[in-house]
């Protein structure tokens, strides 16, 4: 009996001990630029045994960690001639467990795939709070955070199936391009529904679906010509995450010991010109990069070449899988200069045509340009961030206050011309990202409730430069306070579940305040899609006047008069001074009431109103 106890012992120890339990990535591409592919494998104590790849299969490097249940191994992909392959764990001669690798064949011009641009509109939503297309997900065994429509901080249930389900309510808009808060795995225990704490690189939360899920949203996006941008975390994952909790090693994640906590955790102090400041100090430096987020942020070691490659990896493995036309990247001025500017590099070097938009969350426009790829003020202290797109936060400041403001010297529609006269600092201004608002600000409905302040700020996103953003839910007006937390800016879209008393996902179900915002943002939108004056044009501006802000859109081809009024009172122009933009047009066609325009002698404009001026 007892020798028996012990030969089962033993087998329960080797069924334990000697299993792959993890592969990543789980498979890989053939024809990729750059061809060499390092898998991480993993399983108790799995670096005490020997790994062979079969098929002759090459082995180009074993790399091992202080932890021994991590190994990871480098192969060329150029050189296997297989679709598959076995990776073998041996002990000697024994052959302890294998695991099926697979290489794909790309899909047909992945590599130069295109990717959003100034012809594009980004649409972006939360999933959580957007619509709930399948119920039985809201709930799943593995995850802690449980549905809960009644706790702002909660999660509500809304999936990829809800988002698939009203994709034509986003197209008929004129929405071009989806951008999606976070979709991996998010396992914290409370407030997960933002998905900024990710515990699964390679998995789609199953609260909100499937990786297979995730690649048909795209699929049904290009059958609408419509695009996927995914939001991309580097500076930080989840505190729940497989990995941070057996670390491969423990410089993985930036871990302070004389930290508040006993994980490491030490609170960035989100300083972010110490990235680039000549005069701030090291420690001071070191708090920005390497502090943490959040307390359920570990902030990530990109200076660890095998941290850095898991990320590359990683991301060109969505790309790939999923048919990504692009990124957002959460915090970008956060992470590691050297190792964010490598991150980026790689990925764009493996698709040209692929853009990248970096949250620089600053509010100077020197300061966010420095992060723009060729930056000339960057180049000052020779470094090239590679990130081709960052976001406009300073006109975002700017339209949080005009449209309460008169005019003055540094006030009212004057704070809109001055941020345009800072455009020579961007290497390529039209790459940029414009918005009013996101998932992190106040609610422009909220702080604005009169629609004529809505028809003003959609009218000059969606003329000027770069790529406008607008945020779910403002299409029909919805609203929300910041000052009472994010779930208030964060609220449930009007028909996303059953049950919904108001669904403004259709024409029938909108109330007439509701169809009053939806159809002016459709009119705007769907002009714009064609307008490759608004795409690629150059742009003359004129200093406001009584609150009164004019500006030209012109390409060869072209001109488009833009007249916003951000005075109450009605104002008359005199056209002579707009004899440049005008460029001798006497007449045009204002886009938004579909009337005829005179351009001789003055213009009448209504007090609160924009005109969209086709020159004809």
């Amino acid at each position: 009996m007892k020798k028996i106890f012990t030969v089962l012992s033993i087998s329960v120890a080797t069924l334990y001990f000697g299993q792959i339990q993890k592969v990543e990535p789980a498979f890989w591409w053939k024809g990729m630029k750059n061809p060499e592919l390092q898998i991480l494998v993993y399983g108790k104590d799995i670096a005490k045994n020997e790994i062979e790849l079969s098929d002759n299969v090459q082995i180009k490097k074993i790399t091992k960690t202080e932890n021994p249940n991590y190994v990871f191994v480098t192969v060329n992909t150029n050189e296997i001639n297989v679709p598959k392959f076995n990776i073998n764990l041996k002990n000697g001669k024994k052959l302890i467990n294998s695991y099926t690798y697979e290489l794909k064949n790309r899909a047909t011009n992945s590599a130069n795939r295109d990717s959003f641009s100034s012809k594009d509109v980004f649409y972006l939503l939360m999933p959580d709070r957007f619509a709930n297309g399948d119920p039985k997900n809201d709930n799943t065994k593995d995850t802690f955070d449980k549905a809960n429509r009644q706790d702002k901080d909660g999660r509500h249930g809304g999936d990829i199936a809800g988002i698939i389900k009203n994709l034509d309510y986003l197209n008929e808009l004129g929405i071009t391009t989806i951008w999606s808060t976070p979709l991996l795995e998010d396992n914290e225990p409370k407030t997960s529904y933002h998905g900024y704490a990710q515990s699964d690189y390679y998995r789609i939360d199953p609260r909100y679906g499937s990786n297979e899920d995730y690649k048909k949203l795209g699929d049904e996006l290009h059958k609408r010509d419509m695009k996927l941008v995914m939001d991309y975390v580097t500076n930080h994952w989840g505190s729940k995450h497989w990995l941070i909790k057996d670390l491969p090693a423990k410089d993985w994640i930036h871990y302070w010991k004389e930290g508040e906590k006993e994980n490491g955790f030490k609170r960035s102090n989100y300083r972010m010109t110490s990235q680039f400041d000549t005069n701030a100090s090291k420690i001071d430096a070191e708090n920005c990069m390497d502090g943490w987020f959040d307390t359920t942020m570990p902030d990530m070691n990109q200076s660890n070449p095998l941290v850095l490659n898991y990320m590359v990896q990683n991301a060109i493995w969505w790309i790939e899988y999923a048919g990504l036309d692009g990124l957002r990247v959460d915090t970008y001025s956060y992470n590691d200069k050297k190792g964010i500017a490598e991150w980026t590099k790689r990925i764009t070097d493996e698709y040209p045509k692929f853009n990248i938009v970096g949250e620089v969350w600053m509010h100077d426009q020197a300061q966010m340009s420095y992060w723009q790829k060729d930056s000339k003020i960057a180049a000052i202290q020779n470094y090239n961030s590679h990130l081709p797109s960052v976001m406009d936060f300073t006109l975002h400041d700017a339209i949080g206050q005009v449209f309460k403001e008169e005019s003055g010297w540094d006030s009212g529609m004057q704070k809109v011309y001055d941020n345009f006269t800072n455009d020579f600092l961007y290497p390529n201004i039209d790459n940029i990202l414009v918005f009013a608002e996101n998932h992190d600000t106040q609610r422009f409905n909220e702080l604005y409730p009169d629609f004529k302040d809505y028809q003003l700020a959609m009218s000059l996103l969606m003329t000027i430069r770069g790529i406008p953003q607008i945020y779910y839910g403002s299409e029909i007006g919805m609203k929300g306070d910041k000052n009472k937390g994010d779930g208030d800016i964060r609220r449930d879209f009007p028909g996303g579940w059953a049950g919904d008393s108001n669904n403004a996902f259709t024409s029938a179900g909108r109330t007439a305040d509701q169809s009053k915002y939806f159809d002016f943002t459709k009119k705007l939108l769907n002009w714009r899609k064609t307008q490759n004056v608004i795409h690629t044009g150059k742009t003359l501006h004129y200093v406001p006047e009584n609150n009164v802000y004019v500006y030209f859109r012109y390409d060869d081809k072209k001109r488009v008069m833009v007249v916003l009024n951000n005075n109450k009172l009605d104002q008359k122009l005199d056209l002579k001074r707009f004899s440049e933009g005008l460029d001798k047009f006497t007449k045009g066609k204002d886009i938004l009431s579909n009337t005829e325009i005179s351009l001789s002698g003055n213009l009448d404009i209504k007090g609160k109103s924009a005109m969209i001026i086709e020159l004809n």
